[in-house]
């Protein structure tokens, strides 16, 4: 990478930053669509699973990737949002995409967005998003790589979701629950209905174990487009897990195989029932589900997936864990999580959230294992106040600080934790969160140990 060439790619976010954030979601895939049929369709160059859900994407879609390129095929990844660098969503072979690359793709389509923004302000219509345009650029940017399979994270929802103009041969659902109400539905039939819309003609269907009205609508929507559907529980699933060094052993009966003794270098048990999943996706995309996946190929895809920001570990002697977890049901998992992977009996948790989320639900789910809760803010203008999640834990009956910021707050806690081998934290609420968390104890090299 030169300083040239990271310039250029700042300079195609920076341009990116410039549109109506990724909050702002319209119902238009059109738009997008436009733009693409311009660019000749460049996300029908390749093979595509597209993965949908409320928690568990990326974990799920990184570890789909994994397995894929221990297949020995060129992989693309794409994901939202980034922890540091946007790059990050933007994957080729498993690396952030090369900042070269991903300036010439936008030499590629700026042209043509010039045309389509002209096109919607004639209509009486906004310009193109963050998101919208985002996606485009990945999609170009994968042609031009070029891949053979895509690994595709939905955005928000599915049906209208920028990313449906791209036609899943997969489609993957991680467990479906109540999120972005505001945008998607008020109750799980009407989240699962829209995130049922990545659903096309003749694709293979594997979903995580749901709510039996999630289930019913996604069947409702496979036999609409003539798909085949497979259930977790009910058609492949997670046989057996057990702690191991760094993460777990599992096994998993697949859609094609059987698959025993299998290490997962990730922690919690959630992380496993994911596993399972990513590998019924596999099968469905490999060998249309009837052939097995051999086995050296399945441990090294297993054994090279990560998952950053998600119970990543990031600094020892005080142990400090990063995890994304950002509405009720994440939190929850990351209390299991903590549960059954760890043997500390207090737990600091450092906590910021944005104020468009739940975060008296978060607060709730987090609170059997939080002994003292360090509130802060994520660095963004949609961050809940620090004084309200300090309300709300004491609300829980729950030891809390107020902390200006991330950086005064994860002092506080490592020093706390310091205090006691029994004591560890975790950073927890938010991605953006996460991503500063991440940066910090980097520069500050928290696994060398606490510095009084």
């Amino acid at each position: 990478m030169t300083a040239r060439d990271e310039a250029r790619a700042d300079a195609v976010y920076a341009a990116l930053l410039e549109r109506q954030g990724e909050r702002w979601v319209q119902p238009r895939v059109e738009r997008t669509r436009r733009v693409l049929e311009l660019l000749d369709d460049p996300q029908k160059t390749y093979r595509v699973v597209h993965v949908t859900g409320t928690n568990g994407k990326t974990s799920t879609s990184r570890m789909i990737e994994s397995l894929v390129r221990a297949h020995g095929l060129r992989t693309g990844l794409f994901t939202s949002p980034h922890l540091k660098r946007f790059t990050e969503r933007i994957m080729v072979d498993g690396e952030p995409i090369d900042d070269a690359a991903i300036a010439d793709a936008w030499d590629e389509i700026e042209p043509f967005v010039g045309l389509v923004d002209a096109e919607l302000t004639a209509a009486g219509d906004a310009p193109l998003t963050f998101f919208e345009l985002l996606t485009v650029l990945a999609f170009v940017a994968f042609a031009d790589a070029p891949i053979d399979v895509l690994v595709l994270e939905v955005g928000m929802g599915g049906s209208w979701d920028s990313t449906n103009t791209a036609d899943g041969d997969v489609a993957v659902f991680t467990p479906i629950d109540i999120d972005h109400a505001d945008r998607l539905g008020e109750t799980i039939a009407e989240i699962a209905t829209v995130k049922a819309g990545i659903i096309k003609d003749g694709a293979a269907v594997v979903s995580a174990r749901q709510d039996a009205a999630a289930e019913a609508a996604l069947r409702d929507a496979a036999r609409a487009q003539s798909a085949t559907i497979a259930f977790e529980g009910q058609d492949f699933g997670l046989s057996e897990q057990r702690l191991a060094v760094g993460g777990q052993q599992i096994a998993v009966r697949g859609l094609a195989g059987t698959y025993d003794d299998e290490y997962l270098p990730l922690y919690g048990g959630h992380q496993g029932f994911n596993a399972a999943l990513a590998i019924a996706a596999v099968e469905a995309l490999i060998g249309g589900a009837s052939q097995p996946i051999a086995g050296d190929i399945l441990t090294e895809g297993l054994a090279q997936a990560t998952a950053p920001g998600r119970l990543q570990l990031v600094g020892i002697a005080p142990t400090v864990l990063v995890d994304a977890a950002h509405n009720p049901h994440g939190a929850k998992a990351l209390v299991a999580a903590l549960q059954e992977s760890f043997t500390f009996d207090e737990w600091g948790v450092v906590f910021g959230v944005f104020a468009d989320k739940d975060a008296a639900g978060i607060v709730a789910a987090l609170a059997p294992v939080a002994t003292h809760v360090f509130a802060t803010a994520p660095a963004s203008d949609r961050a809940e106040e620090a004084d309200r999640i300090a309300d709300l834990a004491e609300a829980n009956g729950l030891q809390v600080t107020v902390h200006d910021d991330l950086a005064q707050a994860a002092e506080a806690a490592r020093a706390w934790a310091a205090a006691s081998e029994s004591r560890a934290v975790v950073v927890a609420g938010s991605v953006v969160l996460a991503g500063q968390a991440l940066a910090l104890a980097e520069a500050e090299d928290w696994k060398s140990g606490w510095d009084a």
